[in-house]
């Protein structure tokens, strides 16, 4: 059997496709200003016997293509399983939205939290910032990386960072300290979020922000615990998805009972 799960982000669409329950494809394009174009582009020569979609663009995907849907919570929760078969507390930051899970022993989802209201602590602040201080985003958390100096930044609002940045830079203040307390301050919001759920064990680290070398490493140091991440966190929603996908149609099949 043959299953596909798609995340739908704000920033990226990703695609997981598994075979037997073995991960044989993964799949990735930017959402770009027209996602449903962009996911049909995506999965147009995919040989799938069922996909599962998730992510903030799931209904138009479902719309289309008359498919199931799982919410964003449970694909990541069991993606986090997938990649680390203990997962107990998983932080995802994606483009526009923080999630933070608890699971059960079993991999249930027993808490979450979520901030979706604003852009503060997500992928897409971080990419803002980069470009304000002259960084691609793929070179912005080595940078921060580079110094031990940690400026305050006082607002995680978009907008108002921007120009408190902006004083910053004119103040004389060095953009790669800049840049250290704008990781800071995500990673001073992400441990709170974590702190809500009473995290357990290590964090499983996931979303296109756990690429960022800086956020990981000072997210391990703030919260005093051991961070897990996946080669691709990326695609944990894609895969989660993917998986749930499976685990369905097995469900379904009829029992063949013999004497």
């Amino acid at each position: 059997m043959i299953t596909a799960g798609i995340d739908i982000g704000s920033r990226s669409i990703e695609c997981a496709v598994f075979e037997n329950v073995k991960l044989v494809e993964t799949l990735k394009t930017d959402t770009g200003v027209d996602p449903l174009d962009r996911a049909k582009r995506l999965v147009k020569d995919l040989k799938a016997d069922t996909i599962l979609a998730t992510g903030y663009g799931r209904t138009l995907f479902e719309i289309e293509f008359n498919c199931p849907t799982v919410t964003e919570i449970k694909a990541h929760a069991r993606g986090a399983r997938y990649f680390f078969p203990d997962a107990s507390t998983i932080l995802d930051i994606g483009g526009q939205d923080v999630k933070v899970i608890r699971l059960n022993p079993k991999g249930k989802v027993i808490r979450f939290e979520m901030n979706d209201r604003c852009a503060a602590g997500t992928g897409k602040f971080l990419e803002i910032m980069a470009a304000q201080l002259g960084y691609q985003i793929s070179e912005f958390g080595q940078a921060a990386l580079t110094t031990k100096t940690e400026l305050k930044i006082s607002s995680m609002c978009t907008v108002f960072a921007e120009t408190e940045v902006t004083s910053l830079v004119a103040r004389g203040e060095k953009t790669v300290d800049i840049a250290r307390g704008l990781h800071l301050s995500v990673v001073k919001r992400a441990v709170s979020m974590l702190n809500r759920v009473s995290p357990e064990g290590p964090v499983v680290f996931t979303g296109g922000v756990a690429n960022n070398p800086c956020i990981a490493a000072l997210l391990a140091k703030r919260s005093n615990r051991e961070i897990h991440i996946s080669d691709t966190p990326e695609m944990n929603g894609a895969v989660g998805a993917a998986l749930l996908a499976a685990e369905t149609a097995m469900a379904k099949k009829p029992r063949t009972i013999t004497s």
